[in-house]
């Protein structure tokens, strides 16, 4: 157990956090908490260790932008536990977004798709879209689904460092100012983040991202990749 526990974030009450050498665990259902109480939460996806919050809080959203120092001109991406849980993210799902869908969720594909409008301004561009996926990550899909929310999961790193994929790795300058740490297995497979698309019509995807999923693979599951 660590030396110190840290005061901070929710109603003053003790949380837990980490430090650069040690971890306290917690369990599924206290990160639940931290999410249902506007808290903010680090936490393994199937890529990389993701810090997020409830994708439809305004200001647990903010707080995620401004600990990771990452500019409103790249709004955070979003997770989701289920198909069912689209509609927490968008009004409208296209043909081309199920065709997507289908060959590649749950996984490591975001979709570029129009945001519901009352989403907070830190998760949609200029245009009002998001990026959003199915994670196929347990412990993630877990934490949307008995959250009943999309969670934010931009990657756990401080603007212009490099993502992880090892809990040891974390910066203990994004963590001390999230509410916890939430790590268990399988850990995160590391390497590439997922892949961005944004959907176009007649089965054409616009790779906006690089990823996971290779332009390749998008090919031959019968996409033509367009510039």
């Amino acid at each position: 157990m660590l030396d110190k526990v840290y005061k901070a974030g929710i109603n003053n009450r003790s949380v837990r956090l980490s430090t650069k050498s040690e971890l306290i665990r917690m369990s599924e259902q206290e990160a639940v908490n931290i999410i249902k109480t506007g808290g903010v939460l680090v936490y393994p996806t199937e890529t990389l260790f993701a810090i997020g919050a409830d994708a439809s809080d305004e200001r647990a959203a903010n707080r995620v932008a401004r600990i990771k120092g990452r500019p409103v001109s790249k709004p955070l991406p979003l997770i989701i536990g289920s198909m069912e849980q689209l509609d927490l993210v968008t009004d409208f799902i296209s043909s081309e977004i199920l065709k997507l869908a289908k060959s590649f969720w749950p996984g490591p594909l975001s979709i570029l798709i129009k945001a519901r409008g009352e989403l907070p301004s830190a998760v949609k561009d200029s245009r009002g879209y998001t990026s959003v996926r199915w994670t196929d990550h347990p412990l993630a899909c877990a934490l949307c689904i008995k959250s009943r929310t999309a969670l934010i999961a931009t990657s756990a790193n401080m603007s212009g460092k490099q993502a992880v994929a090892k809990v040891e790795d974390l910066d203990n300058e994004l963590t001390v100012m999230a509410e916890g740490v939430f790590d268990g297995c399988p850990g995160p497979k590391g390497g590439s983040p997922s892949t961005v698309v944004e959907p176009l019509c007649g089965g054409k995807v616009r790779v906006l991202r690089d990823g996971v999923i290779s332009r390749k693979t998008l090919i031959r599951a019968g996409f033509a990749v367009v510039r």
